[in-house]
Formats: C-alpha cells, sequence, structure tokens
C-alpha cells in the first residue's frame, strides 16, 4: 500500500519522554503527600493527556476537579523546567525521518501532551526536520482517541485518511486511527506492550523504527 502521509504520536513514539514524566509527577505527588508511582506503573498513566495523567495518579477518593486543577497546574509548572532533562529520539527515529523526507511524503505529529509541550519537544528535539503539522491536546478539539484532531490533520495535509499511516505506541492511537480511517501501526519500544495494541486495532506492529521504511513506498 502507497501512503501519502504519515501521523506520529509523539511521546512514546518518536521521543522517549517517560523517564522525565515519571520523575516531575512523582514531585508533584510527594509535594502534595500523596503516593507516587513506579515507573512500570507511569507507563499505563500517560497517554490520555496531562490532566488525565493527574486525575489517574491519585487515588479515587480525592478525584475532585479542584484537587485536579492544583495538581495540574503543579505538573505544568515543574514539567516546564524538567521536559527535556532526559528525553531524546528513540535509536533509529532519526534514519526513518531522514527516509520519509527524501521521498517527500508528508508528516505530522498528534499529541495528547499540552499543544504548547509537543511545540517545544518538536523544536527542541525534532528541528532537524521539517513536520507539516505538529499538534497537541487544545481547547476546542478533542484529544484521542476521538479521531477529531487526526481527521483536521488528514485535512490540513490535503490527504484522505486511507492513504495515511498513523504511527503510535498504544491502543489511544490504534483507536484513533482506526476511527479515522488511518492504517494503524503500532510501535513495540514506546511506553505499551504489543497485546494493548493489538487488542485497540492495530493492523501491524514493529520492532524498530527502521522497519517502518519498508511500508513506505
Amino acid at each position: 500500500m502507497t501512503f501519502k502521509a504519515v501521523i506520529f504520536d509523539l511521546d512514546g513514539t518518536l521521543l522517549d519522554t517517560l523517564q522525565d514524566l515519571f520523575n516531575t509527577l512523582n514531585s508533584v505527588l510527594s509535594h502534595r503527600s500523596y503516593p507516587t508511582h513506579t515507573i512500570d506503573e507511569c507507563r499505563f498513566l500517560v497517554g490520555y493527556g496531562m490532566r488525565e495523567l493527574v486525575r489517574k495518579a491519585i487515588p479515587e477518593g480525592a478525584r475532585n476537579e479542584e484537587t485536579i486543577d492544583l495538581l495540574l497546574k503543579d505538573l505544568m509548572a515543574e514539567y516546564a523546567d524538567n521536559w527535556k532533562v532526559n528525553s531524546r529520539p528513540y535509536p533509529g527515529i532519526a534514519r526513518l525521518l531522514d527516509t520519509i523526507t527524501e521521498r517527500k511524503i508528508k508528516m505530522a505529529i498528534l499529541s495528547n501532551k499540552a499543544d504548547h509541550f509537543t511545540r517545544l519537544c518538536a523544536e527542541s528535539l525534532l528541528g532537524k526536520w521539517r513536520f507539516d503539522v505538529v499538534m497537541g491536546q487544545q481547547t476546542g478539539i478533542a484529544p484521542k482517541p476521538d479521531p477529531a484532531g487526526a481527521l483536521l490533520i488528514a485535512g490540513m495535509l490535503g490527504e484522505e485518511p486511507p492513504g495515511i499511516l498513523y504511527v503510535g505506541d498504544s491502543g489511544v492511537d490504534m483507536l484513533t486511527a482506526s476511527r479515522a480511517g488511518m492504517y494503524p501501526l503500532g510501535v513495540l519500544w514506546g511506553f505499551r506492550p504489543e497485546s494493548e495494541l493489538m487488542e485497540f486495532g492495530a493492523k501491524a506492529v514493529v520492532q524498530n523504527p527502521e522497519d517502518i521504511i519498508g511500508l513506505l513506498q
């Protein structure tokens, strides 16, 4: 199949951001005297946006909107100082993006991370490559797995959904791709296991970024 464009998830797909998210989240929780989490637990907390990260991270009895607002404010402030201490592109991503660029295939990023941080990450850690669209979570656009953001990007790229390869590391991404009518490709180097990717609709999974090159004709 020939793909005219590729939409990438960010965290766990292009960038390994888990350590910085883990450190920031636990610092905020500890400061407010809430239980902290292991890094493996954190893998399953992220992916739905920063507000949902806070909601999932605190005990159920504390999940009122006032508390979530307070912790989200803390999280955003601390993450602003720590978002790129350890975060880096995964091995093999540079070659993949070089190849996509050489073949003149359109590229975009769609993340549930706050739009401001999504753009910071893209500009600072992926600035060598030109993405046609970079979009994080923002007011007025439903977050993944709602397909609204993916379909908006398809329109901005001028491509029909069936011609778009959607690459992500979580069930959220696979659902988003399926609901948008795109090709859901799961990656195994990210935050979630293969079982989740397959359960939520991945049509294929890859072990390494270089494996994606073979899918791009």
